[in-house]
């Protein structure tokens, strides 16, 4: 596998940014795709895809919803919804400091399934003055995230949205696993769309590029997960991983003015103990207090820039 392969999950969607109506999925464009990086094990997944011209889009969501079931186990075997309250919940006591603004409103771009959204509205007690949106352009996914929040009454919302076109004020943004699915200019515009909003910060938390992490994911997708799909782009998920440098570089271009570090983001002689980083980006005028509200934690977070 290789950094430039594209994942599978990727191909198998297709969807306007703007209408979000979702576009047919020709099979010779996948198959040209895969040929194209050899990517055989993929190609192999694509060939027990029914429908002719065009991919069975009822089978392939199908195909997505038991991977992001799966992913919600890895989710919550790797603790992501602790991981990323660990900085939330800071964050949301200055902010309760520095506006008057309510709800304080919390958006999860690419939410899947919802698993860190249910999770905080479950666990976290974050306050009735705080909103947890979740968006993502796979209804199925979403219809799947809606009803789970529903059968276990949670206070989090779900919507097939862009993120970054909505008619309310954002103040967070946040993500698990969904950074490294952007490349090359499309990463700057990601960063870029969020910073046109005005959020007050954003938490993406990702796989930590490292020698380790394709031998892990490998591992732990082999004994823990059954969906081919959900195996093959859970390995390339973890090749595909940015390194800091790029991470930075591309936010600090189109993230401005947001200031931006990562949090246990520095190299390890052991980087499986710490296979996830979060990169953060915050504002100006709420950063020192942002890390004094983190307190013990400081040490894990690097200088921003």
């Amino acid at each position: 596998m290789r950094a430039d392969w594209p994942e599978l999950s990727d191909l198998l969607l297709d969807t306007d940014p703007l209408t979000l109506a979702r576009k047919p999925v020709l099979r010779r464009e996948v198959e040209a795709t895969l040929k194209k990086h050899g990517m055989r094990a993929a190609a192999r997944i694509v060939r027990g895809i029914p429908g002719g011209d065009v991919l069975d889009p009822a089978f392939v969501d199908g195909i997505l919803v038991r991977s992001h079931c799966e992913l919600q186990r890895l989710s919550f075997e790797f603790r992501n919804g602790e991981r990323l309250l660990q900085l939330l919940r800071p964050l949301i006591n200055v902010l309760r400091e520095r506006t008057t603004e309510r709800p304080i409103r919390i958006v999860d771009i690419g939410c899947g399934m919802g698993f860190v959204l249910r999770w905080l509205a479950a666990h976290a007690r974050l306050g009735s003055d705080i909103e947890l949106l979740g968006c993502d352009f796979n209804p199925t996914l979403i219809g799947h995230a809606q009803s789970l929040a529903k059968e276990e009454m949670l206070a989090c919302e779900f919507r097939v949205a862009n993120a970054f076109t909505l008619d309310r004020k954002v103040h967070v943004f946040l993500s698990t696993g969904v950074i490294h699915h952007f490349r090359g200019d499309s990463l700057t515009e990601f960063f870029k769309s969020q910073a046109s909003v005005e959020p007050y910060a954003l938490l993406h938390c990702d796989i930590k590029a490292s020698w380790a992490a394709p031998i892990g994911s490998w591992l732990f997708h082999q004994a823990r997960m059954r969906e081919p799909l959900a195996r093959h782009d859970g390995v390339l998920s973890a090749v595909r991983a940015h390194p800091r440098d790029v991470l930075l570089n591309a936010a600090r271009t189109g993230g401005r003015p947001l200031k931006y570090a990562f949090f246990d983001g520095r190299p390890s002689l052991l980087p499986i103990l710490r296979s996830l980083n979060t990169l953060v980006g915050i504002r100006e005028e709420i950063r020192s207090e942002f890390v004094n509200a983190i307190g013990p934690l400081a040490p894990r977070l690097e200088a921003f820039e």
